[in-house]
């Protein structure tokens, strides 16, 4: 009997580099279980949706279907477009089964790709000393989902023993800009901001000039595709497999 297959589903953007991005993830997904049928979807705005993924993978004769959201946060898309999402394909192929999983979240894991990413910017940067950090995430309307953020952000100041301020890119203060600025009015001056984005995109690139403007020495990637995130992936896949198992 065939395993469930997978399906990577994240929000798309109109930014080529954010599709890619979340492809290159899924080739790191493929690479650790060559054993199962792993593709990429997204919600709008990228190509190929999740309706014409799941139309392809019922007519290729899968009947189960583990539905692994790549989102970081509990908002709006978490709640109400994934399941929606799930709901239309189930309605449209009765007698297949499609579950979403939870969804990729903050695991405290993800710091190591977060210093990562900033080890690799102050490479860049050649600055060797910080005074303090900015964790940039997208931000939300669900105040939930910015504590979430924030949270992280303390865990990740406590570790490197810097004070740490989470800042966001919509919907939600402090903008990024306005957290560097705020640390550089108490004096400090190396400033460095995480990038707290799965892939790269709009939102990513406005937080990052707006840091920059304000001061920052160094500004990271997004997580982007790295063997930590594609573990996650098959870790949620595997609760999701076998929740579609009956008792």
């Amino acid at each position: 009997m065939a395993a469930p297959a997978l399906v990577a589903l994240a929000h798309g953007s109109r930014d080529p580099r954010s599709a890619a991005t979340i492809k290159a993830l899924v080739e790191e997904v493929k690479a650790m279980r060559p054993d199962l049928k792993v593709e990429a979807a997204f919600l709008e705005l990228s190509k190929p949706s999740f309706q014409t993924v799941v139309d392809r993978l019922v007519k290729a004769g899968h009947d189960e279907i583990v539905v692994v959201p790549l989102l970081l946060t509990e908002a709006y898309h978490a709640k109400v477009d994934v399941p929606s999402a799930v709901a239309e394909a189930t309605s449209r192929h009765p007698g297949v089964q499609v579950r979403a999983t939870s969804i990729l979240g903050l695991e405290a894991h993800f710091l190591e790709v977060l210093d990562l990413r900033m080890r690799e910017a102050l490479a860049v940067s050649r600055v060797r000393e910080l005074d303090a950090l900015v964790l940039a995430a997208a931000g939300s309307s669900d105040p939930l989902a910015n504590q979430a953020v924030a949270r992280l952000a303390r865990v990740w100041g406590a570790r490197h023993k810097l004070p740490v301020t989470a800042a966001f890119a919509s919907a939600s203060p402090p903008a990024t800009g306005e957290a560097v600025r705020a640390f550089r009015a108490e004096g400090r001056r190396h400033i460095a901001v995480a990038s707290l984005f799965l892939a790269p995109g709009f939102l990513p690139d406005r937080a990052g000039e707006l840091a920059v403007e304000a001061g920052a020495v160094a500004v990271s990637a997004p997580l982007g595709a790295h063997p930590e995130l594609a573990r996650t992936i098959l870790a949620r896949y595997a609760v999701g497999a076998v929740e579609l198992v009956p008792v």
